[in-house]
């Protein structure tokens, strides 16, 4: 037999194909979708790590919303009467929330004192300031030649910017943190203490404050120019359409019709937290968690830190001790302060993901 005559494929018969004879196909399923549960095992055992600030003055309900958002209920809640700060001094606590198997690392930044002196000059500077120093620290473990496997995240992926019910507008206070604030973090501006004023009042308060954001050029979450598809543009214009959501956080109970739900007693009736006639809490929480919780994630990481990383990279210079070498002194508090220009840097990482 001749060495160099090949044996007939079995794929590739001599008989002519008919219509009614089907192609050659492969034996089965090569299991591509398993990658899926891999993700999702890899994931559950690490967990999720998720901050968020809450900015506002004292008296707003910051932190029965927090409250409210994970079910995390304080032992030890402030007591009635206590003074505000005489200056503002910022603090985080954490919390591990586990819900189905799903473990999510909460940290929470808290921002008493602020808005509430006479003089509020530069009173966004501590606020700027925290949440750069976050990414500064993130950025010296990425530059270390020996890195950890996982960077520890305490970098602030959501800041809830909460505006007095006052029924007008944004105050001159308000517009000049938030003109700072969107530069440097996710923004999602809600109306607190929503229940003070009439649903008349409250919608009529939403469209000032709309025009006040378009007025002064300020991008709060979801930014239209982030939305990848039809489907993130039909569901993030509903959103847009309803910022800043009128809230209202409760942390007790009631019984209501045979159950029981979250909601402030008043002398005219019980103000349903997730009943949204009563309020809209539940479009925050469905953003905060339920819908966007992974995309704040990632713009934090693609955009506003990749906005830092490139500034203070270009600061620094190369030192001949190989390449990729990068010496890179500490930022100043002036650095940390300062707002620097916001720059669209998410397509080049997302097409970076689809190389191989």
């Amino acid at each position: 037999m001749d060495p160099l005559r090949r044996s007939p494929s079995p794929c590739l018969s001599s008989r002519p194909s008919s219509p009614s004879t089907p192609p050659c196909e492969m034996l089965g399923p090569v299991g591509i979708e398993a990658v899926l549960d891999q993700l999702k095992i890899k994931a559950m055992k690490m967990g999720f790590e998720f901050n968020i600030m809450v900015v506002g003055q004292s008296g707003l309900g910051k932190s029965t919303m927090v409250n409210t958002l994970f079910k995390v209920w304080k032992s030890n809640p402030p007591g009635l009467g206590v003074p505000p700060p005489q200056t503002l001094q910022l603090h985080s606590v954490t919390h591990v929330i586990e819900e189905k198997g799903v473990k999510l690392k909460l940290t929470v930044t808290d921002t008493p004192g602020f808005g509430d002196q006479i003089n509020n000059d530069n009173c966004w500077d501590p606020i700027l300031g925290y949440i750069n120093e976050q990414y500064e620290q993130y950025l010296q473990e990425e530059l270390l030649i020996t890195r950890q496997r996982h960077i520890p995240d305490t970098r602030v992926h959501c800041c809830v910017y909460f505006v007095p019910p006052t029924g007008h507008c944004l105050r001159p206070l308000d517009i000049e943190f938030l003109q700072r604030l969107c530069q440097t973090v996710n923004v999602v501006p809600v109306i607190a203490r929503a229940d003070s004023l009439t649903m008349e009042e409250r919608e009529a308060f939403r469209r000032r404050i709309q025009q006040n954001l378009r007025t002064h050029c300020i991008n709060v979450y979801p930014q239209m120019c982030f939305d990848e598809d039809i489907n993130d543009r039909i569901l993030n214009s509903k959103l847009r359409d309803r910022i800043p959501f009128a809230v209202v956080g409760a942390d007790q109970e009631h019984l209501v019709n045979g159950k029981c739900v979250l909601g402030r007693k008043t002398n005219w009736g019980i103000i349903e937290v997730e009943n949204m006639a009563h309020c809209e809490f539940p479009l925050l929480r469905d953003l905060l968690i339920r819908s966007h919780l992974q995309d704040l994630k990632d713009i934090t990481h693609n955009v506003h830190y990749e906005n830092y990383r490139v500034i203070r990279l270009n600061e620094s210079h190369l030192l001949p001790r190989g390449p990729g070498w990068v010496n890179l002194a500490p930022a100043s508090p002036g650095q940390l302060t300062t707002p620097r220009p916001f720059k669209v840097c998410r397509g080049a990482h997302d097409d970076s993901d689809d190389e191989f």
